[in-house]
């Protein structure tokens, strides 16, 4: 596996120098410091009304020599959290906070976590939104451990991780809207209407996809399955109880975080994912990907983009094709066709079944067992 930095730290949010006779607020262009006023303004509520530091759990990955620790530092009702909640009956904040509660909770800019993995505690620090994303070494076998996290007089709170065998070859990236989960809403309106309304019990799977992925699964028992979405942090937990309510298999997800970056108004989505895949070939050069998407807007580009740089990494790309409604709604389909990709297959279908039969004959799924070892999804 491809070595990493070992000391864990969190993504600057700092502007490259500039000119060295500007103050350093100055080059902070205006969307990051109006970020920075509401910030400023959450935290102060948050702490008038007693709100006290709270560990929000992900789902990590990794290597017999790394994980990939993820998790968010929000200030959270007491009652949400801890022995607090379990005494009042309620659920701890991860299992049993709304969208619009998660999205309006202040986050803890900067936040001193301590992680303890396998007994060894490692120091590190959430970036000015609160989400921890650090890489720290380990001595695991494969499969799942756990571990845990603290911050602050937080509750400690327990974390899975998956360990990917170092001879795995074989894992899948999957998009969740309108691929494993029908949305039927406008492009525009999606992320306001998945953070502030819907929780889990009102989404619609898509049809056939929970099937395919445990065959895939029980093919490949070691194969890990990434969830790579565009979706806020902050509705992490509620797409971890869609997944598991509707018996998909466990594994990260990995989401992005809302607001501005130092060099534009709105963070991108696409260059999200990007991002996300090349790291993933970077982090495991012995893997090859079946890349599941759906041909509303940009995956079959970003795919496409993907397995030209990194053939050696996608066994194959997988296109859930949109009805019409679903088109119009997302906005379209994809505007220009995928670039040429020698040596990856491409298989469309509108639904599982299609898509299950074609990697059946493919050779990439089979009938087998799953292994009895997978946990639950966690955030």
């Amino acid at each position: 596996m491809c070595p990493l930095p070992v000391k864990p730290r969190a993504l600057s949010d700092s502007v490259d120098s500039g000119s060295p006779t500007l103050p350093s607020r100055a080059r902070r262009h205006l969307a990051l410091r109006l970020d920075d006023a509401w910030l400023g303004f959450q935290t102060r509520l948050a702490i008038r009304r007693g709100r006290v530091e709270t560990v929000i759990p992900y789902t990590g990955y990794g290597t017999t020599s790394w994980v990939r620790v993820l998790a968010r530092v929000v200030r959270s009702d007491a009652r949400d959290t801890g022995t607090s909640a379990q005494a009042s009956g309620l659920k701890p904040l991860q299992d049993g906070m709304r969208g619009w509660r998660n999205f309006t909770s202040a986050p803890v800019a900067h936040a001193a976590v301590r992680v303890t993995v396998a007994g060894t505690v490692h120091d590190v620090e959430a970036d000015r939104g609160g989400v921890v994303d650090a890489h720290i070494p380990v001595a695991f076998d494969a499969g799942w451990h756990t571990i845990t996290l603290q911050s602050g007089g937080s509750s400690i709170v327990e974390a899975p991780v998956q360990i990917v065998a170092d001879d795995t070859d074989f894992g899948v990236v999957s998009d969740i809207d309108d691929t494993v989960m029908v949305t039927a809403l406008p492009r525009p309106f999606l992320a306001a209407w998945n953070t502030f309304v819907l929780d889990e019990h009102a989404r619609t799977p898509t049809p056939g996809m929970a099937v395919l992925y445990e065959r895939i699964v029980r093919t490949a028992p070691s194969a890990p399955v990434v969830y790579l979405s565009t979706g806020a942090w902050n509705v992490a937990p509620t797409l971890s109880r869609f997944l598991s309510r509707n018996l998909y298999p466990a594994g990260p997800k990995l989401l992005t975080d809302w607001g501005p970056t130092p060099d534009r108004w709105f963070r991108s989505g696409q260059e999200h994912k990007r991002t996300s895949l090349e790291r993933l070939a970077a982090e495991f050069p012995g893997i090859k990907w079946l890349l599941v998407g759906d041909d509303g807007q940009h995956d079959e580009a970003i795919y496409a983009e993907f397995a030209q740089r990194h053939p050696q990494n996608v066994r194959a790309i997988a296109i859930r094709q949109l009805s019409v409604g679903e088109a119009v709604l997302a906005g379209g389909r994809s505007k220009s066709p995928a670039q040429p990709t020698p040596g990856v297959p491409w298989i469309y279908s509108p639904d599982g079944a299609g898509m299950s039969a074609q990697l059946e004959q493919m050779g990439i799924i089979r009938r087998g067992d799953r292994s009895p070892d997978v946990p639950e999804a966690s955030g």
